[in-house]
């Protein structure tokens, strides 16, 4: 819903724009009395036509709105006639109307007398206060002018600001689904751990059984030997190198296990690492954010400030421009 200073502005401009077409006073007070009446659905009077147009004699807005009224009652006379419509239907707007042009008739008359007095005792001073309303009126629309460049300005920066905000919350929920998966990187890698850890146990008990095994054998060979040393001696020795290659291997085996174990640790560091800045980047885009909501609100807060004074300043040049018709 438009707010009173939006409609009346919306009005006036709309007016100026009457006022290029029709360049006779007539025709233009004519012109304005059917935008207020059908487009605002005001009812048009004369004091109210003069202090939008200001055009002409004071006389001038209550000829024309007789006329309105005159055209208005002929034309719904027409309408209620048409065959068309049940007749309780024609009876009800005919009286309405004749009503409502009846007291428009009555009203309008009471005005254009009044005018008339009025505008023979103020015709000398009408001139001086018109010179003086002109500067007044050019005044207030370069004050308005300036009240919509800022009130534009403050428009363009609040959709800006939104469209910053927009970007932050998609940086942050970007930064929030990296770190979700991060942390089922994390996860992973650490069951991955888990399993390498285990299946190394469980060769590292093999290679021991393998060990344990191979030493009770060497031991049964030894005491084999020992029975004919001189037949096994070359026997002993291979299958000495054996037990030492069996233990190089073994030994080789567990360093590797423990090299992987280690480069794994050494990655599941660096995702915790990552972790954690992914979540500093976070709290600072939440930070922004926050701080982007209080920019928007003090933009927000300008708006009301400058609508309310826009308010007081059309209220004091209508107070103004009504003051000159009551001069005695």
């Amino acid at each position: 819903m438009d707010t009173l200073p939006a409609t009346e502005a919306r009005m006036q401009a709309e007016i100026e724009a009457l006022r290029a077409q029709h360049p006779d006073t007539q025709d233009l007070y004519r012109e304005v009395c059917v935008l207020l009446f059908f487009r605002y659905g005001l009812t048009p009077t004369a004091n109210k036509l003069y202090q939008l147009v200001r055009k002409g004699s004071m006389s001038a807005p209550a000829e024309a709105l007789a006329k309105f009224w005159e055209a208005l009652r002929e034309k719904s006379r027409l309408r209620i006639e048409h065959p068309d419509l049940p007749q309780s239907l024609r009876d009800a707007a005919g009286e309405m109307v004749g009503q409502l042009w009846q007291r428009a008739q009555a009203e309008a008359q009471d005005t254009l007398a009044q005018l008339r007095e009025e505008a023979r005792a103020a015709v000398v001073a009408a001139d001086g206060l018109a010179q003086s309303a002109s500067a007044r009126a050019d005044a207030a629309d370069a004050s308005l002018g300036m009240v919509r460049d800022a009130l534009r300005a403050n428009q363009e920066r609040v959709t800006s600001l939104q469209s910053e905000l927009g970007r932050a919350q998609g940086e942050v929920a970007a930064l929030q689904r990296q770190l979700d998966a991060g942390a089922g990187q994390r996860q992973e890698l650490q069951a991955a751990l888990s399993a390498a850890q285990e299946r190394f146990t469980g060769e590292l008990e093999q290679q021991r059984a393998a060990a344990a095994a191979a030493d009770e054998r060497h031991g049964a060979e030894v005491r084999r030997a020992l029975l004919d040393v001189d037949r096994e001696r070359g026997n002993a020795a291979k299958l000495q190198k054996e037990v030492e290659q069996a233990r190089r291997d073994l030994a080789s085996q567990a360093q590797a296990h423990r090299e992987a174990t280690l480069q794994r640790q050494q990655q599941i560091e660096a995702l915790h690492q990552r972790s954690g800045e992914l979540e500093g980047r976070a709290a600072q885009l939440l930070e922004q954010r926050d701080q982007l909501s209080q920019e928007l609100q003090a933009t927000r807060l300008r708006l009301e400030a400058v609508g309310g004074k826009r308010v007081s300043g059309v209220r004091a040049a209508k107070g103004g421009a009504t003051k000159p018709s009551r001069a005695p």
